[in-house]
């Protein structure tokens, strides 16, 4: 396989995104916009990730579906837009292309790609890096912070990853909780100091969820009333995913010249 084949250019409704194809047939679509994990099929040709059929996809609002990067606030846990400006501002791609096997890209976004507004809110030196990989059924996702200035900040960091599911009802997760976790209806729960391996069963597939650096996890869905309330949501789409997301709740004050690094693995 020829490199540049491995991320081509193209275009996610009006996104201009990357297409990552690896060797296997694994593929993958990341948004310019948010550094947006929008689309993820493994070898086996199976979609993993929802996107709401209403979600926009113009630049103008978060994408609803996909994986979400959240910096440097989670929900409304500060001061600071809900959720941050990450997934909101447009990256730029540092490098593609093909290692052992694994179609990737790397993003990363600065200060200066910023609008106006969120350089003003969030007045800190920074520099995020975002990786991509896949190959076979495996997909990787690695986030970094470095602190480029002068002063220490605080963060926190999540991969809102949104999965796709034949029915809601249907699902079992574990590792969160003792038993196994059923959800049926709205389901909004953190739990702090998970440890690193938790699964999602669906219809009898089982993926394995590795988190590195990511201390905490949040369990997530609206429920027919609230998803009914949302904009970019159909009504009945609510049954069609869960997410389960990586996330660094309190994270650490970062001080000039120090980096953390988040590491997310599905397979």
């Amino acid at each position: 396989m020829n490199p540049s084949d491995a991320a081509r250019s193209t275009t996610f409704g009006q996104l201009p995104s990357l297409l990552l194809s690896a060797p296997d047939g694994a593929q993958a679509s990341i948004t310019l916009y948010g550094a947006h994990l929008i689309s993820w099929r493994g070898a086996d040709g199976r979609e993993r990730l929802f996107c709401s059929a209403k979600s926009s996809l113009d630049g103008n609002k978060a994408i609803r579906g996909g994986v979400p990067l959240i910096f440097p606030q989670f929900a409304e846990r500060g001061t600071g837009m809900r959720h941050g400006f990450a997934r909101v501002s447009n990256w730029r791609v540092v490098e593609s292309g093909c290692d052992d096997g694994w179609a990737f890209a790397v993003l990363a976004l600065t200060p200066e790609d910023l609008l106006p507004a969120h350089a003003q809110a969030w007045p800190h030196a920074f520099s995020l890096t975002l990786r991509v990989a896949i190959r076979a059924n495996d997909m990787r996702m690695q986030f970094a912070v470095k602190n480029t200035g002068k002063a220490p900040f605080p963060f926190a960091a999540a991969l809102h990853t949104y999965f796709l599911v034949g029915d809601l009802a249907g699902i079992r997760i574990l590792g969160v909780e003792a038993e196994e976790l059923a959800i049926t209806d709205k389901f909004d729960r953190v739990y702090e100091g998970v440890e690193p391996r938790l699964a999602l069963v669906d219809d009898g597939v089982v993926l394995t969820l590795r988190q590195d650096g990511f201390n905490d996890a949040v369990v997530w869905n609206p429920g027919a009333a609230d998803a009914a309330a949302l904009a970019d949501m159909a009504d009945e789409e609510y049954r069609r995913f869960v997410c389960i997301e990586p996330a660094l709740l309190n994270g650490p004050m970062l001080q000039p010249g120090e980096s953390w690094l988040g590491g997310y693995h599905v397979s």
